[in-house]
């Protein structure tokens, strides 16, 4: 399965954290695929003066989504994430894997949805996301991974 993942940090060395994190995704997760360059952003959805880098990368993995999840959250506890943001509160962090996409799999449960359902409203999210793999096709939206990027863009 591909999977497509998204990266972020704004605490310590940002550049090391996302290669740290590359670097265990790809021994616990499966080949990675491709990575998109390094995005510096500011933080959305609460105010920090620690500003962002987010990068994407897809995988090719063995593993279902469930323990998936599971992994990369193993991957954030060890590199010293620790709490994940609850309710939409959210904070400054180390590292941040999130489950973007998974081949074009729709999943609904209490621990995962994908999906990820405000990808396509996050230019930290779509943008690293549109430049690895820009004719992927949203699932649910119908839209490519590049439609949805110049969309959100044009919102801008």
């Amino acid at each position: 399965m591909r999977v497509y993942l998204g990266l972020g940090t704004n605490l310590g060395d940002k550049e090391q954290n996302l290669r740290s994190a590359v670097q265990l995704i790809g021994e616990r997760v499966g080949e990675i695929i491709s990575l998109s360059a390094f995005y510096a952003t500011a933080p959305w959805g609460f105010a920090s003066e620690h500003a962002f880098l987010n990068a994407a990368v897809s995988v090719e993995t063995s593993l279902p989504p469930m323990e998936l999840l599971s992994v990369t959250q193993g991957i954030e506890r060890e590199m010293g994430r620790t709490h994940k943001s609850v309710d939409g509160v959210y904070s400054d962090r180390v590292i941040d894997i999130d489950l973007l996409l998974c081949d074009s799999l729709v999943l609904d449960t209490p621990l995962l949805r994908l999906p990820h359902p405000l990808m396509q409203e996050r230019r930290f999210v779509i943008e690293p996301l549109a430049e690895i793999a820009p004719d992927l096709m949203h699932p649910l939206l119908g839209k490519t991974l590049q439609e949805l990027f110049r969309n959100l863009k044009d919102k801008e």
